[in-house]
């Protein structure tokens, strides 16, 4: 009969203590509302500093282009409303509709629909300006109709995304039976070309990632964007490798883990190249779409050969190869869907710092692999041969697309 009494106390403690915890944690937080509160009301401490000009910025999300129709897809990325005024294409005042109203709230979007008798081909310079005359300018380099969402639009997007990720991969992988008929010292050298080609691909991937968070509105923090890309999937990467240490595994079941690892951080950066050559076709830019193309071909067959490195001396099954193939290819198609039919900047932003993220973080898997397999002998000039011959090969490839 005493134990239920015993347990009903014990409850009793354990909610009046919880409770007590909640109250404790919320009075700080109560403190600190009262605080911005008291700073509000009071005009910023009795200040009432107005800024000398507005504050004004926008940013255009996407151009669209259909016959006779220029449509602008804008965000207002400034801290306060914004009220469209007037547009001008190549310097000429033009009519235009805003959907859905004129005023733009902090963060609003609206569609601009400007009737335009546009010319396949030809560069147009387009300027919005705010009712306190404040420019937001934005450029159509090459002129053409927009690829609408539709089964042909995917199919071929779908068919780049093959030829730019799946198929060079492949080929990349079909080295295989060649590089198992090689010595230990090659398999070191081989496994540090995959750490140049991935240090390559993951400054790559951070540089670009920089460069479109830049083009960012304040809001956005593209900075901290790509931060939290990269440091996110570190050290989501780096918890997975942890739980699977632990588990006992043979060594051929530790390398396969880093092949598919690199297959994954590889996949993501290709995710980042489908988006660019999306973007690129999406805008008309179809020779640049179509040299992109080549580049990539050309720069992931090396890819293949980061994938199958670490399994050089295992005999996995053709299926695996397989599936480390569509891994590390297959995101490719669907960043070809985003960058052609989507085309959001902060998206690409965090893929590309995802899959940096994920490429230093597999740089690091494959570090220990190497110190491991050469305990006994370092062959640190191998090594260093090794990690700049990869970056070498990236950075030949790249000068067919930069």
């Amino acid at each position: 009969m005493t134990t239920p009494i015993l347990t009903a106390n014990g409850d009793s403690q354990r909610k009046a203590s919880g409770w007590k915890t909640l109250t404790l944690f919320l009075i700080p937080v109560l403190l600190l509302i009262s605080v911005i509160a008291l700073f509000w009301f009071t005009s910023g401490a009795g200040l009432n500093v107005e800024p000398a000009a507005p504050i004004e910025s926008v940013a255009f999300e996407r151009t669209i282009l259909k016959p006779g129709i220029i449509e602008l897809h804008l965000q207002n990325t400034s801290p306060q409303e914004i009220q469209l005024a007037q547009i001008n294409i190549n310097d000429a005042i033009v009519p235009y509709v805003v959907s859905p109203d004129e005023t733009l709230p902090r963060l609003a979007r609206a569609t601009v629909r400007i009737p335009y008798p546009w010319v396949q081909g030809n560069v147009y310079n387009i300027t919005v300006f705010s009712a306190n005359s404040i420019p937001f300018q934005t450029t159509i380099d090459v002129a053409a109709e927009t690829k609408n969402a539709n089964v042909n639009t995917l199919l071929s997007f779908t068919l780049i995304g093959l030829y730019v990720g799946v198929i060079p991969i492949f080929l990349g992988i079909l080295w295989f039976p060649a590089l198992r008929l090689m010595g230990a010292r090659t398999f070191t050298f081989l496994m540090a070309v995959t750490v140049g080609l991935l240090i390559f691909l993951g400054i790559d991937a951070t540089s670009e990632a920089l460069e479109q968070a830049n083009e960012l509105g304040g809001p956005f923090q593209g900075v901290g964007l790509v931060g939290i890309g990269i440091v996110g999937t570190v050290v989501l990467l780096d918890a997975i490798s942890r739980r699977q240490v632990g588990v006992k595994r043979s060594d051929g079941d530790q390398r396969l883990t880093i092949a598919t690892m690199i297959a994954i951080g590889i996949g993501l950066h290709n995710l980042g190249e489908g988006l660019a050559i999306g973007a690129a076709y999406s805008v008309g830019a179809a020779a640049l779409g179509a040299f992109l193309v080549i580049g990539f071909i050309i720069q992931n067959i090396t890819e293949g050969l980061g994938i199958i490195a670490p399994i050089v001396k295992d005999n996995p099954s053709w299926r695996k190869l397989v599936q480390l193939g569509v891994i590390g290819g297959a995101p490719a198609i669907a960043g070809a869907w985003a960058g052609g039919l989507i085309n959001s900047q902060p998206l690409a932003v965090l893929f590309l710092a995802v899959g940096a993220g994920a490429v230093f973080e597999v740089v690091w898997e494959i570090a220990k692999l190497i110190q491991k397999d050469t305990a006994k002998g370092p062959m640190p000039l191998t090594i260093f041969a090794g990690i700049v011959a990869g970056m070498l090969m990236l950075y030949a490839t790249g000068i067919f697309i930069k």
